[in-house]
């Protein structure tokens, strides 16, 4: 995974709450075998109709929200079930990070163990991002390593991160990557507990 240090990057204002899984990647799209390609159904009931063609009154469709890497939302975003594949969906159409006063708690560890940092604000922080956002092109600066929330105007945040998805992210890591710093201990043990074949005598 790519470590996130200190992102700065232009915000997607998602003006909703109780965002769920299901509207992050419905379920028809779950059959892929790959993680990526994900993106391009991302919010797809709400990016188009039914007959396949982009919604014109989405918002994430609008030229000016083509290269956001920061989505702002109301409360409670990524509840519904635990699919991973929410936070793949998200990564794949180009999040860094998502800000939302709140999170599903299964949806918060699927994004930190996928690389996406997942910021938690107050609803009032929240809302004065988006409105930012709606209001004009917003670019804000997530700092992970001082844990802060701010842009070029004045507005500034602090949130908080468990020091263990804090270090994942810092240096890019997975599960699979975390147990491998441990590599030299985990090489030790087995050398230290060989099993030896039994040997069979007649």
């Amino acid at each position: 995974m790519e470590p996130i240090r200190k992102h700065n990057g232009l915000v997607y204002p998602l003006n909703r709450a109780n965002v769920d899984t299901d509207q992050i990647i419905p379920k028809q799209f779950l059959k892929r075998i790959s993680r990526l390609g994900f993106g391009e159904f991302l919010f797809y009931n709400w990016r188009y109709d039914e007959k396949g063609q982009p919604r014109p009154d989405f918002s994430l469709n609008q030229p000016k929200y083509t290269n956001a890497s920061i989505l702002v939302a109301g409360d409670n975003f990524g509840c519904g079930s635990s699919r991973e594949h929410a936070p793949w969906a998200l990564q794949d159409f180009g999040f860094r990070v998502i800000i939302a006063s709140s999170f599903a708690d299964i949806f918060y560890n699927n994004c930190t163990k996928n690389g996406i940092l997942p910021v938690r604000l107050t609803d009032q922080e929240a809302q004065q991002l988006i409105e930012n956002a709606q209001a004009k092109d917003y670019n804000i600066t997530v700092d992970l390593e001082s844990k802060k929330v701010y842009d070029s105007e004045g507005f500034e945040a602090s949130f908080d991160v468990a020091a263990y998805q804090r270090e994942m992210l810092l240096n890019g890591w997975d599960e699979i990557a975390v147990t491998l710093t441990q590599a030299d201990k985990i090489d030790k043990f087995e050398s230290n507990h060989i099993i030896h074949p039994a040997v069979i005598t007649n």
